[in-house]
């Protein structure tokens, strides 16, 4: 992953994933409301091919064995490698394989709600690992490469706790965002850390990237004084701020959004219930009125 196309395709691949996630956790609220609200762990593509229900599983998984196959193959040698900076990444997305292929297992064998729990400890379990190598990392990230890497950990702590707290509690609605625009910021950090990081003309002035083993690949960014170290990492962390508020933004946004078209609706039925009522009481009236006619002619 020590590439500019190693970041910005994994980055991608999270933000679009928590993007669907936060659409369809509003979509939900809205449609069953606090009362009947519960999470889910992935959401089907409701269309009229049943082929392409589970789309969301399947292109997780096909993406963490095409990725894991990336990091153990030497790419475009096609040589297995043996670095453990390489195996630590294919362990990641193979905790993401087993989660996925888990949680459609238990929908192919139609037992979702009993396997429920299982998905939610191997959703969670994602996170966890992928905490787990971040801060035991074997390659040495340090300097400014190492302050981005220890903001990712924070980041990834949040979707570990989320998760957990989705998990545990399905009907909780702030556990399930938090957890979809941690996934979102995930892949934000992922590409903004490959732009910023690989990409020789947008590294922090008075920084610069160093070669690694591989001349396509950087290995870290080091910057010539303390000042401009410090400048660097203070742009780093507006960066993590920025990012962070404009998720917040379009979040708050869309359960706008929501809320005000779930409003018009509970309005427009109150409006056909009071109406049909109205109607209903001028019949009985008039049955009423009729009835005394025919009593005192």
């Amino acid at each position: 992953m020590g590439t500019f196309i190693g970041h910005i395709v994994p980055g991608l691949a999270f933000f679009l994933l928590g993007l669907w996630h936060l659409f369809n956790n509003i979509k939900a609220y809205k449609l069953r409301g606090h009362s009947s609200f519960e999470s889910r762990h992935w959401y089907p593509f409701n269309t009229p091919l049943c082929t392409i229900k589970h789309l969301e599983l399947l292109l997780i998984f096909s993406f963490s064995i095409f990725a894991i196959a990336i990091q153990i193959l030497d790419y475009p040698l096609l040589q297995f490698t043996f670095k453990p900076n390489n195996f630590e990444h294919a362990a990641m997305f193979l905790h993401l394989a087993i989660y996925a292929c888990s949680a459609l297992a238990a929908e192919l064998t139609r037992s979702p709600n009993v396997l429920s729990g299982i998905v939610g400890v191997l959703a969670s379990s994602v996170f966890g690992q992928e905490l787990l190598l971040l801060h035991f990392h074997s390659a040495d990230h340090s300097g400014l490469e190492g302050h981005y890497h220890l903001l990712l950990q924070l980041i990834v702590l949040a979707s570990l706790l989320s998760a957990m707290a989705a998990a545990g509690f399905p009907s909780s609605f702030s556990a399930a965002i938090i957890r979809s625009m941690s996934v979102m910021f995930q892949g934000c950090w992922f590409m903004d850390m490959g732009f910023m990081l690989w990409v020789p003309n947008l590294v922090p002035k008075g920084c610069f990237a160093t070669l690694g083993e591989d001349p396509k690949m950087f290995g870290a960014v080091i910057c010539g004084t303390e000042e401009a170290n410090l400048r660097a990492m203070a742009l780093a962390n507006l960066q993590f701020s920025w990012i962070l508020a404009g998720i917040l933004i379009f979040t708050v946004i869309l359960c706008l959004t929501s809320a005000e078209k779930c409003t018009h609706s509970n309005v427009s039925n109150e409006y056909e219930k009071l109406h049909n009522s109205r109607t209903l009481d001028l019949g009985q009236i008039v049955r009423e009125a009729d009835g005394h006619k025919q009593l005192h002619p």
